[in-house]
């Protein structure tokens, strides 16, 4: 065998498609019929490489850990952290930073375990090929091929690599995860001109793509970044995804923060000067107000929040990629979701069958006795592909063999009885498939194909006796009304003929009878309809992206529940073909696209976001990525899934499931309340610490709490019940509610107020304390006040559990851990004020049982003060517009 080195950089391919096999062969120094040696194949990997696609490398876990660090709020606190130290208060340093290692290491766990989980998912999917090296065949990981080995192929094969074909025996690939065509493409081995497109290179087989009928074999040309497929990986990583409007929120709630908390230290500062204070004192109490004015625990309760949320999607089949993608699901406005293994189960089943003019179930029993019935059972066996459990074949194949199994028929047998001595294979220029069989009588010819081809050259139509005569009129008009509904229709004939004949294929396509109309679908998931609806309730708009014919896809989508009236279906050429001003108004009522192709998915997700849509896009093959990649939540196939769409997707469904998206929606609203849930409790009780400070001076008071307090107070109600109200479960109406806008703030729909006036409620109280204590001498009246501050944010706590229902109508075993936590922290705060080394730290005077009791009832007032306020939201119009 004439060998022939491989460059490590070759430069530009030729065009192989355009070159006949043996030239290929020569230019690659392999042999056509034994292959490579395997010595040569070792050389050759070394020199070009592992065949591996350019996906994302695996993040070190030191990057992983450092990218937690950088967003704004993190940052921020970091600044107080370093003036805190600076301030000479180690303890409140301290307490932020252990706060922010919290927060990277509950990020890095999640985000390493999506990691370490898609690796797996690669693994698992690993594909291996067979190849011919040294004249013999081996199994070897599709990773070691390299250029000039000879890989064969044959049904449910993937291909490893891009190939030139020098064997082709009724060849057809699968090639929608590449160029979008969900037709399989015939192949051969004949050169072709250079400038053939890639979707019509015949000659070629493509990595990612797969075999879905015959056998071949082909020299690989192109491993790893050279191939098609690799090209479209590399050019992935010019594709940004936007920001999450959490991401957008929190950001914009972070500046706005540190400048509040920049203006208050100012503020304190300035009125101890003008009051004659000293500065140092005065400086310590303006940086501990301004680290209580910055949630520092919202970064971690945002990390668990998500962390949560993600935890629980996997339970529900689906893998969060971008912590940030499990909020972002609950504010999506639009679901642009394929329809083959998403909406549907990916499985082509015979529903109806047409024979002798009456149409009925494939189970019917009275198809079964209609005289055509057997002659059309013995032509699924025989004009098929398939064998009984082969999933790598042909589905339309697979479905016509498991019709004429569930009647009874002995697939052996008959294929025994009638062995095959010709085929002529499916061709979309002919638009049918042919058979030639042996038989007692001579031979059998058995047709399948489009019904206007196998009607048109039908000579009789198999019909009972005494039936009136059907004309092919009354066929054609029968195969409409089945493609009407939704369905995949196909045409049975056969022929008898002198084994003379058997050289004329094309005599045996002539003059055939006809047997009946064979109706396939794709039956929708079970869950599917019931999700689509839960999404309208949400105010969330499914689009059906289908390369399906438009009659198909429209009854699919009506099946589904999609379509309304005024809701529109059209194709990808209609869309592609509008004016801006035309698609902009179409897309409002926008429901199905048909005969769509991947490179339109991109142009739509960036019309509904100009719009101001949220955008999830579902995606599986290659050509999805930019899509996926552009999306707010990019949703990518599992199963069916490509590697480079799982590598640009935000969220993976393992199951490949619509409903699956519909639960992860579900969890997405759930953490983004919490989130919102959490922000209410911080800062009104934040904003109470504030007025209690900044206000007692103004009135002629004294500061009720000293800076170390401040801190105590910070730290021991923000955390851990912070943190509790992460874990609270959905609210009944989660799923009822209209999507949040993409501009809307955080502050929305009442937050801001509520905040406003239940600080001001914590910060009355603390005052009134303050002033009893004051104006009668009472000892103990900082600790009081104290006490009040901390107790009434928990009450707090207890009564924001639910946002508009009332907190007595939600289970409190339902979160064990907030009812732990509120305890835990009230007795943490009762050891505070009696005596022992924690009182001397927190410079607190004893109080006794009863005053503390004193102080728990006066603070419970502000449980039912929101009550109150939740009340007269849910009987009028309080906060309903923001």
């Amino acid at each position: 065998m004439r060998r022939s080195p491989i460059p490590s950089d070759p430069g530009p391919s030729p065009p192989w498609h355009a070159l006949g096999a043996s030239e290929v062969a020569e230019r690659l120094g392999t042999d056509p019929a034994a292959g490579l040696a395997p010595g040569e194949a070792a050389r050759r990997l070394a020199a070009a490489g592992p065949n591996l696609l350019p996906t994302a490398e695996a993040r070190a876990g030191w990057r992983i850990l450092l990218a937690q660090f950088g967003n704004v709020m993190v940052l921020v606190l970091a600044g107080a952290a370093i003036l805190a130290a600076l301030a000479g208060e180690a303890a409140d340093a301290g307490a932020i930073v252990a706060i922010l290692v919290l927060n990277a290491l509950l990020g890095f766990l999640q985000e390493h375990r999506a990691e370490r989980a898609l690796a797996a998912l690669r693994v698992l999917a690993e594909p291996r090929a067979r190849a011919r090296r040294g004249g013999a065949v081996q199994v070897i990981p599709a990773a070691e091929l390299v250029p000039g080995d000879l890989v064969l192929l044959d049904a449910g094969a993937a291909v490893p690599a891009d190939l030139r074909l020098v064997v082709a025996e009724a060849l057809r690939t699968h090639e929608s995860a590449l160029t979008g065509e969900s037709v399989p493409v015939d192949k051969d081995v004949r050169a072709l001109a250079d400038e053939a497109p890639l979707a019509e290179r015949t000659s070629l087989a493509f990595r990612g793509t797969t075999v879905v009928h015959g056998r071949g074999e082909g020299i690989v040309v192109a491993t790893g970044t050279g191939t098609e497929l690799g090209r479209i990986a590399a050019d992935l990583a010019r594709v940004r995804p936007p920001p999450t409007p959490l991401e957008v929120r929190l950001a914009a709630t972070a500046r706005r923060l540190a400048v509040a908390a920049l203006g208050l230290a100012a503020l304190v500062v300035a009125l101890g000067a003008l009051q004659g204070r000293p500065l140092v004192p005065s400086l310590l109490t303006a940086l501990s107000l301004a680290v209580a004015a910055i949630p520092e625990a919202l970064p971690a309760v945002v990390a668990v929040s998500l962390a949560l949320g993600a935890r629980r999607m996997a339970r529900h089949q689906a893998l969060v990629r971008r912590l940030a993608a499990a909020e972002a699901l609950g504010t999506v406005t639009v679901i642009c979701t394929d329809k083959t293994g998403t909406l549907t189960e990916n499985r082509l089943v015979v529903e109806r069958v047409w024979l002798a003019g009456h149409v009925g179930e494939a189970a019917s029993a009275g198809l079964r006795a209609s005289a055509p019935w057997p002659d059309l059972v013995r032509a699924l066996v025989l004009c098929n592909d398939a064998t009984p459990g082969d999933a790598g074949a042909d589905p339309v194949d697979r479905a016509l063999l498991a019709l004429a199994v569930a009647h009874g028929a002995d697939v052996t047998a008959l294929r025994a009885a009638h062995p095959r001595v010709a085929e002529r294979p499916f061709a979309a220029e002919r638009q049918r498939m042919t058979t030639l069989h042996g038989a007692d009588e001579g031979l059998l010819a058995c047709s399948k194909g489009a019904a206007e081809r196998i009607v048109a050259q039908c000579a009789t139509i198999a019909m009972p006796e005494g039936d009136r005569p059907i004309a092919p009129g009354d066929i054609l008009d029968a195969a409409h009304a089945l493609a009407d509904a939704g369905h995949r229709v196909l045409a049975v004939a056969v022929r008898h003929l002198p084994v003379a004949e058997a050289d004329d294929l094309d005599a045996a396509e002539r003059g055939q009878r006809f047997l009946g109309l064979v109706a396939l679908a794709d039956p929708p998931r079970p869950a599917a309809r019931e999700a689509l609806a839960t999404t309208a309730a949400a105010g969330i708009r499914g689009v059906m992206l289908t390369g399906d014919h438009p009659l198909t896809a429209r009854a699919v989508a009506r099946e589904l529940g999609m379509l309304r009236d005024g809701d529109l279906v059209l194709t990808g050429p209609e869309l592609d073909a509008m004016a801006p001003d035309a698609r902009a108004t179409a897309l409002p009522r926008l429901r199905v696209v048909a005969r769509s192709t991947p490179a339109q998915k991109l142009a739509l997700v960036e019309a509904f976001q100009a719009r101001g849509e949220v955008v999830a896009m579902t995606g599986d093959g290659v050509n999805d990525a930019p899509a996926l990649r552009r999306a707010d939540v990019g949703v990518a196939m599992g199963r069916a899934g490509t590697d480079v769409a799982r590598e640009a997707a935000g969220l993976v469904l393992l199951d490949d499931d619509f409903a699956t998206i519909v639960r992860a929606v579900r969890e997405g609203r759930r953490v983004y309340d919490n989130i919102r849930r959490f922000v209410r409790y911080v800062l009104a009780g934040n904003l109470g610490e504030i007025i209690a400070v900044v206000v007692a001076p103004l009135a002629g008071l004294p500061i009720p709490l000293l800076p170390v307090q401040i801190l105590w107070v910070n730290l021991v109600t923000d955390g851990l019940p912070g943190l509790a109200l992460a874990a609270e479960h959905a609210e009944p109406d989660v799923m009822a509610r209209a999507p949040r806008p993409r501009a809307e703030s955080l502050f929305a729909h009442g937050l801001w107020q509520h905040v406003t006036w239940v600080g001001l409620l914590i910060g009355g109280l603390t005052l009134g304390v303050a002033a009893w204590g004051v104006t009668r001498a009472v000892p103990g009246w900082r600790t009081m006040a104290f006490s009040v501050l901390a107790l009434a944010q928990l009450w707090h706590a207890l009564a924001i559990r639910a946002e508009r229902a009332s907190a007595f109508d939600r289970r409190l075993r339902r979160n064990p851990w907030l009812l732990a936590t509120l305890v835990g922290t009230a007795a943490l705060q009762y050891a505070a004020v009696l005596p022992g080394p924690l009182q001397a730290l927190l410079r607190l005077e004893p109080i006794g049982a009863g005053a503390f009791a004193a102080c728990l009832a006066l603070s419970a007032v502000v449980l039912p003060a929101v009550e109150l306020e939740k009340w007269l939201v849910r009987r009028g119009r309080l906060y309903r517009e923001g």
